[in-house]
């Protein structure tokens, strides 16, 4: 539920709606923005009576959010949401940013030789797997914590933020203390406890649609991650499987308009993975 408050409304009969949705068991969230103030009401399992509070001064109205993914929904906030990961990197505003780098690190002179490169190319980002999810267990699963180790030394050597990969709970961590942005894979879009464990670091998460996941599976694994509090989130249409062999994935065009639509979360777009060719990127 939402409450949207009075052009006019004072800080105090905002205190008071945030007072009275606490009384009654539930969690307030104060949305200041740039069409309307309002606070959100979480922790709710079914349909709140607004009554009482629609009676408060200050407020203008109460809407029931009719989406499941409440407060990824645009009805939840209607501003659109820039998150930023770095000094002058934000995702979500005027600017394009670019993250680019290997699919996982590999060795020293070739994640700093990477990190060099690309920046001279206009990323703003580096990218590079420290642990990997592979299809076969005998694939090479990355360095690991030598990996973080790695993309710290090329973040010292060209001042590019950090995005790598975590894993599961124990992972993201580690990934937590060199990462700018912690990255959800396409495999573990729906691993809720690790979702969760984003949610609850607060970092900026950069969640990427799965395989085989409609878009509404997509926000409502976003809305896991701002039900623990944390709402820099960036999602990622990274492509599909489809029936067709003659590329990797099938890359969804239209996902990302349909998502700036319904969602005020920032979208971008994977063409590596969504072509699974280089010579296509």
């Amino acid at each position: 539920m939402l409450v949207v408050m009075e052009n006019h409304a004072t800080p105090d009969q905002i205190e008071r709606v945030v007072r009275v949705i606490e009384e009654m068991g539930y969690h307030a969230r104060p949305m200041p923005g740039g069409q309307r103030m309002a606070v959100g009401l979480v922790g709710n399992d079914g349909r709140v009576d607004g009554s009482r509070i629609e009676a408060l001064p200050g407020v203008a109205e109460v809407i029931h959010v009719s989406k499941p993914y409440k407060q990824v929904s645009r009805e939840w906030k209607q501003d659109s949401t820039v998150v930023r990961i770095a000094p002058g990197v934000e995702f979500g505003g005027e600017q394009i940013q670019i993250i680019a780098g290997p699919c996982s690190v590999e060795s020293e002179s070739q994640i700093v030789t990477a990190a060099r490169l690309v920046r001279v190319a206009g990323a703003t980002a580096l990218r590079g797997g420290a642990f990997k999810p592979r299809s076969s267990p005998y694939s090479f699963q990355g360095m690991g914590k030598r990996g973080l180790e790695l993309l710290a030394l090329a973040k010292r050597e060209t001042g590019l933020a950090i995005v790598t990969e975590a894993l599961d709970e124990e992972s993201i961590q580690l990934v937590a203390e060199v990462a700018d942005c912690i990255q959800i894979g396409a495999r573990n879009m729906q691993n809720y406890s690790l979702l969760r464990a984003a949610g609850r670091i607060g970092k900026p998460v950069l969640l990427k649609r799965g395989m085989a996941a409609t878009i509404t599976d997509l926000l409502m694994s976003a809305e896991y991650i701002l039900a623990e509090g944390n709402e820099r989130v960036i999602l990622c249409e990274r492509g599909i499987r489809s029936f067709d062999t003659m590329t990797r994935n099938l890359f969804d065009l239209t996902a990302i308009p349909l998502v700036q639509k319904l969602s005020h979360l920032p979208i971008i777009a994977d063409p590596s993975h969504g072509t699974g060719l280089r010579d296509k990127v």
